[in-house]
């Protein structure tokens, strides 16, 4: 039989009430307050806390506070990896991120989701994977939504909703976010 960390991960409902689920948030929130609270700056003690908080991201990694996340743990990122201010990751899930992304501030990605059945919803959740391919640039007070994926080489416009797959080498801007033209052509006003 599954645990309820096993069943979030793999995108099944679970308890977010398990004693286990409590105990990694609680544990993520003392990280955060630590970074967010006591250091702030990003210091040598800041990057200590930030190897704990995420020990599965790159080298180059590197985030100013404050940010905000559920576990860290669930967060994957390659090399040269930039978190802006006041980030968003809701990791019940996991979150890909390549390498040499940069995030703007007020990003939020969220894993988390919801039941639609109100009963349901009192006691369940569940959670769905995103990733960002390498070399990508999310601009700020984007929203990328549970199950997306971004792929290699893209921008996504500020503010922008990200609610279904972006492919390769794409500008994609709006709520929601829509492809207006891939990076490798040029823009019709230059044509």
């Amino acid at each position: 039989m599954k645990t309820e960390k096993e069943k979030m991960i793999s995108g099944e409902y679970y308890n977010a009430f398990d004693p286990e689920l409590v105990k990694g948030r609680r544990a993520a929130k003392n990280l955060l307050h630590s970074l967010n609270v006591k250091e702030y700056r990003v210091t040598k003690k800041a990057k200590e806390i930030l190897k704990e908080l995420i020990p599965n991201a790159g080298a180059g990694f590197y985030i100013e506070p404050p940010f905000h996340c559920d576990y860290g743990y669930n967060i994957f990122a390659g090399e040269n990896v930039y978190f802006n201010v006041n980030c968003v990751v809701l990791d019940c899930a996991p979150v890909t991120i390549g390498s040499n992304v940069f995030i703007a501030p007020n990003v939020q990605i969220y894993t988390a989701s919801h039941p639609l059945d109100a009963e349901l919803r009192r006691t369940l959740e569940n959670a769905y994977p995103v990733t960002i391919g390498d070399d990508c640039w999310i601009g700020g007070n984007s929203v990328i939504c549970p199950g997306v994926t971004i792929g290699k080489g893209c921008v996504i416009g500020a503010g922008s909703v990200v609610t279904k797959d972006i492919p390769d080498n794409s500008l994609a801007v709006g709520n929601p976010a829509k492809v207006i033209r891939k990076l490798n052509q040029e823009p019709e006003s230059t044509k």
